[in-house]
């Protein structure tokens, strides 16, 4: 499978970055009091340089809205995906390709309550689903999934050699509390991140899964983030392709999910960080992080 499971634009390009911008996280952004609607959303990410976004897929009442949207604002589009058992895949796969669009389909698999040999088999049948359909499609780290922590995923990895993730560290570093780092952690961290098909912007301070990281990226926090991600970005261009895209979506989530709240003098409620400024904060620090992957696997080619 691990042939055709990547994404690839068909050229003879370097391998490139692919910053997205999640639709969820633009959940109650907007200026005035009033939320921006979907095509102001389109229009602040592709004006702010975003190349991709992230959502459900489509109603078939809103394809067409879509398809618009898309093709005037020029970004690609990744589905995100809830299944249950490999049927609800073929479902997913098949109004994917009814949609056109979808670059990839991001799966958190459901529930945390399924287990070892039942979990390995539930992933065995989706990843032989996504063989028959030929769609890259990639499992999300994710809390409350059956990738519910570090150690059940390492052991996946394991057992799973076609299994491609598409990475997010903040479910782990809050699940496990974890507040830096150690050798442990660097050792189960690499093993997963062996298997990045894409990454997840978020940070977490180990007690919360979203913090903010201050107007300049200084939340102590950050630089264990970053480094991890440049291993997933290494990893990844070691195999990569001509033509091939790595995907790294900004998702800071909306309150009632992620973002920390406060309450001012009159009992309304406002978010502790600007989460738009933070989202354009975390696309300039991947670009950076992209740069010194590349950087880093160039070395690794001379000195080699």
């Amino acid at each position: 499978m691990s042939h055709w499971n990547r994404i690839n634009d068909g050229s003879l390009h370097p391998p490139r970055l692919d910053v997205q911008q999640a639709i969820w996280a633009m959940i109650g952004l907007g200026e005035n009091g009033k939320e921006w609607s979907l095509e102001q959303k389109f229009e602040k990410i592709a004006e702010a340089g975003f190349t991709g976004v992230s959502y459900l897929l489509p109603s078939k009442e809103e394809m067409d809205l879509w398809h618009r949207l898309l093709d005037r604002y020029k970004l690609s589009f990744s589905a995100i995906a809830f299944p249950t058992k490999p049927q609800d895949l073929i479902d997913i796969m098949t109004a994917a390709n009814d949609f056109g669009r979808v670059q990839y389909i991001n799966s958190q698999v459901l529930d945390s309550f399924v287990i070892d040999k039942e979990a390995v088999q539930l992933l065995d049948g989706l990843l032989k689903v996504s063989d028959e359909f030929q769609i890259p499609h990639f499992i999300e780290t994710h809390r409350g999934t059956v990738t519910q922590d570090l150690i059940r995923t390492a052991g996946y990895v394991d057992t799973l050699p076609n299994l491609k993730l598409m990475i997010d560290l903040s479910h782990y570093v809050v699940a496990g509390e974890i507040q830096g780092t150690n050798e442990k952690v660097e050792a189960f961290f690499d093993k997963i991140l062996s298997r990045s098909a894409g990454m997840h912007a978020r940070v977490s301070s180990g007690e919360q899964v979203q913090v903010d990281i201050g107007l300049d990226g200084d939340h102590p926090m950050l630089e264990h983030f970053t480094r991890w991600w440049r291993k997933g970005m290494g990893h990844w261009l070691k195999q990569a392709k001509p033509g091939d895209l790595f995907p790294f979506c900004t998702e800071l989530g909306p309150p009632n999910f992620y973002a920390m709240t406060y309450l001012d003098e009159r009992g309304q409620e406002h978010e502790v960080s600007d989460r738009w400024q933070q989202a354009l904060l975390f696309k300039r620090i991947i670009e950076e992080q992209w740069r010194q992957a590349q950087a880093g696997e160039a070395v690794c080619e001379v000195s080699g």
